[in-house]
């Protein structure tokens, strides 16, 4: 198992080992973060802080996740409630701009995504931490996604991006996992993971990634009810708008975060 790669940091904002002694680190408990969470402790011997949001995510137990952190190493574990902000300041102009891509995919992790970033930025200031580490994956827009938002935010701070540097792919992070006896949500028989908030849910891992592959939804689907098992009998809602934005579901008023 490889835990380094021959990865090249060329940008002025990327960390190097002996630069950084605290490091804030945007921590869910999935598989990603929990290997992170010990792998910059051992690379980069520095101090983590675990900042975890609640985005109203609809699976997650919030409370198991920093009792995780604190007990994987992590000198001080925090979970900041954003969710009305997350409605407010984010969604609502989602919901505004009709924002989506390809017709059918509302933005629910690149929406996170700012926030995150946003969240991060101010609890390293507060925490005097060197810099920000987070687990999108190298071969996606995430990171791009997220590195510039903090950056824009925070020019002077340093990122940390395990996942470009290290040599594990997704087997080999789960089979570190093990040898260090570190729990993780998925597993060489269950190898997906969620991004989760209250906009949606978002899968990958496993045959997902496999174009000539159906999905076997219904292994990992397990927080909607599926179409297949849906009762049969039809029901009409009732959404009322102000001003572009639902505020009321069959006449009862309700928040955009509830």
């Amino acid at each position: 198992m490889k835990t380094k790669t021959n990865y090249i940091k060329s940008s002025s904002y990327e960390a190097k080992v002996g630069e950084v002694k605290k490091v804030l680190l945007l921590y869910s408990g999935g598989l990603d973060t929990s290997v992170m969470l010990k792998w910059i402790q051992d690379e980069y011997k520095a101090a983590v802080i675990a900042l975890t949001l609640d985005l109203g995510q609809q699976h997650d137990d919030l409370k198991a996740v920093k009792k995780k952190a604190l007990k994987f190493g992590a000198v001080k574990a925090i979970t900041a409630d954003v969710k009305e902000e997350f409605a407010k300041q984010f969604l609502v102009k989602g919901i505004k701009a009709n924002a989506c891509y390809q017709g059918d995919y509302h933005l629910s992790t690149p929406m996170g995504r700012a926030i995150l970033a946003k969240t991060a930025v101010e609890y390293a200031k507060k925490e005097g931490a060197d810099a920000i580490a987070h687990g999108c994956t190298g071969k996606g827009n995430d990171q791009v996604r997220i590195d510039g938002y903090i950056l824009t935010l925070n020019p002077e701070v340093k990122i940390i991006a395990p996942v470009r540097e290290w040599g594990m792919d997704r087997n080999e992070e789960i089979k570190y996992a093990e040898k260090n006896k570190i729990p993780v949500p998925v597993s060489l028989d269950f190898p997906y993971s969620v991004d989760d908030n209250m906009w949606g849910m978002t899968w990958e891992g496993g045959e997902i990634e496999d174009f000539h592959v159906v999905p076997l939804i219904e292994r990992f689907l397990t927080t909607y009810t599926l179409p297949a098992k849906a009762p049969a009998k039809e029901e009409i809602i009732t959404l009322q708008f102000e001003k572009g934005i639902p505020v009321a579901v069959n006449d009862k008023k309700m928040k955009l975060s509830s």
